[in-house]
C-alpha cells in the first residue's frame, strides 16, 4: 500500500526539503545496485567509487542530481518516512507508485501510471485502488477544498 498525505505536516518523520535532506544525510550513504540503477534510469547518471557522477555533460557530485532523482532515492532510504513528492515528475512518479509501503506527501494530483491493484490510503482513512480510484478521490478533495474555501 502506498500512504499519501495531502496536508502538510512539520514532522520529525517527514521530508519536506529532498534537496537539503539528501544533501546532508542521504548523499552520504552507500548506494545498492538498484539505487544505482535509478541514478542511471532518472538521469542518466553513472555512480563511480567516490560518490561522484558521470553523465554526459562531465563529472559531478551527487549532490547534482535532480530534484526528483533525490526524492526518490529519500523514499528508498527512508521507506519508513514521509517524503515530498511534489517536485517530482511523471518518471520519478510513476516509479514511486510502483512501489510499495512508502509514505509521499501530495499538495496536488499529478498524472502518473498507477496499476489496477495499487491500495493507496489517503491521510491515513480513505483507502482507493488504482488509478481510477486515485482520480475519484482527488475530485472529492478538490471539491472539499473549494467548499471549505481553501
Amino acid at each position: 500500500m502506498i500512504h499519501v498525505y495531502t496536508d502538510k505536516q512539520n514532522s520529525e518523520g517527514w521530508i519536506l526539503q529532498n534537496d537539503w535532506y539528501f544533501n546532508i544525510y542521504t548523499g552520504n550513504e552507500d548506494f545498492s545496485e538498484k539505487e544505482k540503477e535509478a541514478i542511471w534510469q532518472i538521469d542518466h547518471a553513472k555512480l563511480t567509487g567516490d560518490k561522484h557522477i558521470e553523465t554526459k555533460y562531465g563529472l559531478g557530485t551527487v549532490r547534482n542530481l535532480s530534484s526528483g532523482c533525490k526524492t526518490l532515492l529519500n523514499v528508498m532510504k527512508n521507506p519508513d518516512k514521509v517524503v515530498n513528492a511534489d517536485e517530482c515528475g511523471k518518471n520519478v512518479l510513476d516509479m514511486l507508485f510502483a512501489m510499495d509501503g512508502i509514505y509521499l506527501y501530495m499538495s496536488r494530483p499529478e498524472r502518473i501510471h498507477i496499476a489496477d491493484g495499487t491500495e493507496i490510503c489517503f491521510n491515513e482513512k480513505d483507502i482507493v485502488v488504482g488509478r481510477r480510484g486515485y482520480e475519484q478521490w482527488w475530485s472529492g478533495e478538490y471539491e472539499r477544498r473549494d467548499m471549505d474555501d481553501l
